[in-house]
């Protein structure tokens, strides 16, 4: 039976690895898609090399890494400030359902609240992502009235 001690820090270069896989089992698992492993490392280590795209957290039970979360920056010109968007979520299977999700999210709103400017947290989920959604109402988020349009290149 999983600890129930959950630590939450800031992802280090040495989370890589760990965080590259963490995206690729989470996009087979809820997309049914496979990703580039050289790709989604080089990703990873971008976004851990410095803060101009967001940072990583690392959800940890004693030494093992069992969830991570990335943040990312959009300027609101609405709000004069930046809202944090929560991507690439996972937790490791054996792990769900043991507090490691709201551990991380409850890192983030600190984080948000400590650093200036920050107006905001958003994240997007598959619309068919039922135990997701309930989560994250659960922790107090409000689902939007809008929609995610892209072009991907």
């Amino acid at each position: 039976m999983p600890s129930t001690t959950i630590i939450v820090n800031k992802a280090a270069p040495e989370d890589a690895q760990t965080i590259a896989q963490f995206n690729i089992d989470m996009a087979r698992e809820t997309e049914d898609f496979t990703l580039d492993s050289p790709t989604v490392t080089a990703g990873v280590q971008s976004v851990l090399a410095g803060a101009d795209h967001g940072f990583y957290l690392v959800a940890r039970a004693a030494t093992k890494t069992v969830g991570a979360l990335l943040i990312t920056y959009e300027w609101s010109d609405w709000r004069n400030g930046n809202l944090w968007w929560i991507q690439s979520v996972y937790v490791v299977p054996s792990w769900r359902n043991q507090g490691v999700f709201r551990s991380l999210y409850q890192q983030v709103h600190e984080l948000a609240h400590q650093t200036d400017g920050v107006c905001g947290i958003r994240l997007y989920v598959e619309k068919n992502n039922h135990t997701a959604q309930t989560v994250y109402r659960n922790l107090g988020m409000s689902q939007t009235p809008y929609q995610v349009f892209e072009t991907i290149f």
